[in-house]
């Protein structure tokens, strides 16, 4: 089972129909990624001031941002290494890491990109998922092509596409 732990740090952030696009998107993407182990996504709901806070404090970039993945694991794009993986050993499942989203900013991109907000926070999620199994996009290249593809894939097979 992919457990997908969602917490808030703001009363009235999200709703249940949010937890459970959440949670169906992130399932979708570790799907597409053929992800054979039970693991474990903490997902962190916020707003824009504590999302630049954490953007600061740990990749030292003063700026607010949609969604931030902190991988647990170090996996190239398409391979999970299965016997190198950290695991929680209590549940031994697989720690595959944080995801902060904020949910204030995914809403006015669904309004500015002329999408739902349903399809923004889907996408913000399974582009999350893909950071923390080793999808990057830091260069304008192969990578980011690789990793736009495969969301454009997974985004399809939800019945979200473009």
């Amino acid at each position: 089972m992919h457990k997908i732990y969602i917490n808030r740090d703001k009363k009235n952030l999200g709703s249940p129909d949010a937890y459970k696009l959440i949670k169906k998107a992130a399932r979708a993407a570790l799907a597409a990624e053929n992800m054979e182990a039970d693991c474990i996504i903490n997902v962190l709901l916020t707003d824009g001031p504590a999302i630049r806070e954490i953007n600061r404090d740990y990749r030292q970039t003063d700026r607010e941002t949609d969604v931030l993945s902190f991988p647990q694991n170090e996996f190239t794009p398409g391979v999970i290494d299965y016997e190198n993986a950290e695991y929680d050993p209590e549940s031994g499942c697989m720690l595959l890491g944080d995801m902060v989203l904020n949910l204030p900013q995914a809403r006015a991109q669904a309004e500015e990109y002329g999408h739902s907000q349903e399809r923004e926070i889907a996408y913000l999620t399974v582009h999350s998922v893909l950071h923390l199994l080793g999808y990057d996009h830091v260069d304008e290249g192969e990578m980011k092509r690789q990793m736009r593809s495969r969301e454009d894939e997974i985004m399809d097979k939800l019945g979200i596409g473009r």
